[in-house]
């Protein structure tokens, strides 16, 4: 591309003289919709939560976590541009790395700044073509689902993304739109965008008809779901792929297989 001054989610402004060439991301699931517009080769830096495709974990330089990084380590890699998320990644990192390079910070709250994030991708790296594909497939998939979803009675969930202490999945996040596109009424939905919550209360705080154990950030297993059913007793508790709920970019399309056959199972 030629000179170019795109602005990113959080409205900053990045003027480039070529499209990027090095790209370090910091965010798994931006990694993986990165792999999937076609940009492999240009990817220089991931971190270690970055999973997906499985390969780069041993073709990519790690460069920390989404909380801590390794700066001199992403220094001499000379990127051309820094992929961070809102919510993955702290303001602090995001400052001390734009001392580097250019920092592109996406904020994925609805569906629609998903579709804006991979059209900027398409913008940023010359791959307006992969990116319009991307968002026709996704648009495509979103709209059967809903088709599918539209005679599914709402039903009150809990989603709990944490122990000790609990915490759950609250409102103004990725997670609570698609418990929304998927009938799910979150109990949890006026506290907050992550709130800690008390088991005891559970009942009277909204009485779900499901609990939602999600496999990340905290991996919950089967006796977790003992432990916070004795709360709930008439819900029915099911261990989730936390990737399919919360994962932004070219995952979402798996996910809508995923929340069909968790609706079968229902």
């Amino acid at each position: 591309m030629k000179q170019k001054t795109v602005i990113d989610q959080l409205g900053t402004s990045h003027t480039f003289k070529t499209s990027p060439k090095r790209i370090i991301s910091l965010v798994p699931s931006q990694t993986e919709l990165l792999y999937d517009l076609g940009q492999e080769d240009k990817i220089i830096g991931i971190t270690k939560f970055c999973v997906h495709p499985y390969h780069f974990k041993s073709t990519k330089t790690k460069v920390g976590g989404t909380k801590k990084v390794h700066y001199e380590k992403i220094r001499l890699l000379e990127p051309d541009i820094i992929i961070c998320n809102k919510e993955e990644n702290t303001q602090e990192i995001v400052e001390k790395l734009s001392e580097i390079c250019p920092v592109w910070v996406t904020n994925i709250i609805t569906i629609e700044d998903n579709f804006q994030m991979i059209s900027d991708f398409g913008q940023l790296f010359n791959c307006r073509t992969e990116a319009q594909k991307w968002n026709d497939k996704l648009a495509f998939a979103l709209s059967d689902f809903k088709n599918f979803v539209s005679a599914i009675p709402v039903k009150k969930v809990a989603y709990f993304i944490w122990k000790n202490p609990y915490m759950v999945a609250g409102s103004d996040n990725f997670i609570n739109e698609l418990l929304k596109l998927n009938h799910f009424k979150n109990i949890y939905d006026t506290k907050g965008r992550y709130p800690e919550v008390e088991l005891e209360k559970m009942k009277e705080e909204g009485s779900p008809d499901i609990v939602f154990l999600s496999s990340e950030p905290y991996p919950f297993k089967k006796d977790d779901g003992y432990e916070i059913g004795v709360f709930a007793p008439e819900a029915q508790t099911i261990l989730v792929d936390g990737e399919m709920f919360s994962w932004y970019g070219s995952r979402l399309l798996k996910a809508f297989d995923y929340f069909k056959m968790l609706h079968q199972k229902l």
